[in-house]
């Protein structure tokens, strides 16, 4: 396995051409410091506590509701507005303007004249102006096929057939979810020193894990409304099964790009704690543990349901090389003095097994891995060092951005596609080349063919005089100051251990859906269900506690690739009076 040594450990990480290659980043899944597990890590360890503040519905399930959560440090609460929409009004694109649920998480306290201002502006979305006392803005549309099936079978006294459950996975999905600043919300810089939500996303995260536990308590309430003493609750297993889904498109990729220091951060942390794990022997004290976590991504990957063919097709691969994997573990741990001789072993599955195989891996030394979850943030300056030579930005390049500068820019295929940004919902969009209206509005994210210009702009300027060798990067860009942009880039994103992500996005069969499952594999999120090659479906915190499981001495911290129930455990809670507690 090619190496690049940490700066922070003894151990090896895996080069960046292997970790920052598109079609691995889009194979990535949940890991132990992805940030949804981190989250509930946190709730549990600090003892956050939530409790039903306000609950303002009609007997029909609409109005508003508020949740508080109180931390060790602060209190804040979600409001959520409940709306009725017609059937033809729900829609999961962006130009939609009416959902069924919006949402905002808020810090301090709510009173009734922030109430009203809320009821106000929280279900316009974009179009509302929200006091930066709110830390996330977001909406949801009901999975109307699942949600109905819950509480009609629930208000009648029967439990819903878990396999249609299993179909979708969540209640409610979440279409947007806005931070950092978006329509007149708290910045981020407003967290940085905030103990509980410091971290990236970690207050998104947080309003979605409370909206997981409102749909929950929307169909039991509806449910009671309708049937009165008959109705029961649902059983806790399905419970803890049923997360949030999210439909995301192209506008979560331009993120990866434009926060080039953040996204090496987060794949360096995960190589780091990758490599420290690699490097633990390989001991058949492990054997039980690791075999059952890859029968649990075996009956996962069973379990995901994808229209997509493409996803399909990658999903029946990657079951039938773990399924191998399986088999000859045994004799791999016996031959390999540690797991990193086993991941080498591995190399010949698809990306999809041997992703799962790292995510395995790392589940069985949290003591090693959690605390890597510290690491997350970091600072997104960049610069150029000063007395930098045009020859020092040369070796750069040819030995950090091989990937961009020995592909030919000159060829149509190269540079097919155009992002630009749409002017009615500012969301970046895909056009092609010298066919669709829009190009003079390009967004910036040809990383690749900035890289290369740059490359020979500099090969270029050397050649041109002798005595230009040695010139200076000051020199050249006094001549050339459209490229200092890109030299800040290349000469900050190269000095760090993975540096930018490898994909050409201009590229004709470039698959925007790679940088999309490699953030929402960070975030934690799981059943990846792409519906094009630029929007997918996923689930977030499905399989995880329910809030008042967090603080449970019984609670393990095991929910990565969550599973349906099975039957038996169903009858079993049955049986003991778990279905209607």
């Amino acid at each position: 396995m090619d190496a690049h040594r940490s700066t922070n450990t003894e151990t090896a990480m895996r080069n960046a051409e292997i970790v920052m290659a598109p079609e691995r980043l889009g194979a990535m899944h949940q890991n132990r410091i992805s940030f949804v597990r981190s989250l509930i890590r946190k709730m549990a360890k600090q003892e956050w506590h939530v409790t039903q503040h306000e609950w303002q519905l009609c007997p029909q399930g609409y109005g508003h509701v508020i949740y508080r959560l109180e931390t060790p440090a602060h209190v804040y609460h979600l409001v959520v507005f409940c709306d009725e929409i017609a059937d033809e009004e729900r829609n999961d694109r962006v130009i939609a303007e009416k959902w069924d649920v919006t949402f905002a998480l808020v810090y301090g306290d709510v009173d009734s004249a922030l109430l009203e201002q809320l009821r106000a502006n929280v279900p316009l979305q974009e179009a509302g102006r929200n006091p930066n006392k709110v830390l996330v803005l977001a909406r949801a549309n009901k999975s109307v096929r699942v949600f109905e099936h819950i509480v009609s079978h629930l208000s009648q006294g029967i439990q819903p057939d878990p396999k249609e459950l299993a179909d979708v996975g969540y209640i409610l999905r979440t279409t947007a979810v806005y931070g950092n600043g978006k329509f007149g919300i708290a910045d981020f810089k407003l967290l940085e020193n905030n103990q509980d939500f410091s971290q990236s996303f970690s207050a998104q995260m947080c309003a979605v894990y409370l909206l997981r536990e409102f749909s929950l308590d929307w169909v039991h309430y509806l449910a009671k409304q309708y049937g009165g003493d008959k109705a029961i609750s649902l059983h806790r297993g399905l419970q803890r099964y049923l997360g949030v889904g999210n439909a995301t498109g192209l506008g979560m990729a331009p993120y990866l790009i434009n926060h080039p220091c953040i996204v090496d951060q987060w794949m360096t942390t995960r190589e780091r704690a990758i490599s420290e794990v690699l490097a633990m022997p390989c001991e058949q004290s492990e054997y039980l543990a690791l075999d059952a976590l890859l029968n649990k991504g075996i009956r996962h990957l069973q379990q995901v349901i994808t229209i997509n063919k493409h996803q399909a097709n990658l999903n029946i691969v990657a079951l039938e090389h773990l399924v191998n994997l399986r088999k000859q573990l045994n004799m791999l741990m016996l031959q390999s003095p540690n797991w990193k001789a086993v991941v080498e072993q591995s190399q010949a599955m698809s990306l999809e097994a041997q992703e799962i195989l790292i995510s395995c891996l790392m589940e069985l030394y949290p003591e090693v891995v959690d605390p890597f979850e510290e690491q997350m943030n970091c600072d997104e300056a960049l610069s150029l060092a000063s007395g930098k030579k045009v020859s020092d930005l040369i070796a750069l390049l040819e030995a950090k951005y091989r990937w961009a500068i020995d592909m030919d820019f000159t060829l149509p295929e190269n540079n097919y596609w155009f992002w630009y940004r749409s002017q009615d919902k500012e969301e970046p969009r895909l056009g092609i080349r010298g066919e669709e209206v829009g190009e003079e509005r390009e967004l910036p994210l040809d990383i690749g063919r900035q890289v290369y210009r740059f490359y020979h702009a500099l090969r270029t300027y050397t050649e041109s005089r002798s005595d230009l060798a040695d010139a200076s990067m000051a020199e050249f860009l006094l001549h050339e100051p459209k490229h200092r942009a890109i030299a800040r880039r290349v000469w900050t994103l190269g000095n760090k251990a993975m540096g930018d992500i490898q994909m050409n996005v201009l590229r004709q069969d470039a698959l925007p859906m790679h940088l999309l499952r490699c953030k929402l594999a960070i975030f934690g999120a799981t059943k990846f269900d792409p519906r094009s090659d630029r929007w997918v479906r996923v689930t977030f915190f499905q399989g995880s506690p329910l809030l008042d499981e967090i603080h449970d001495q019984n609670y393990q911290d095991n929910w990565i690739f969550p599973l349906l129930p099975s039957d038996e455990s169903l009858i079993q809670q049955s049986t003991f009076g778990g279905a209607t507690q």
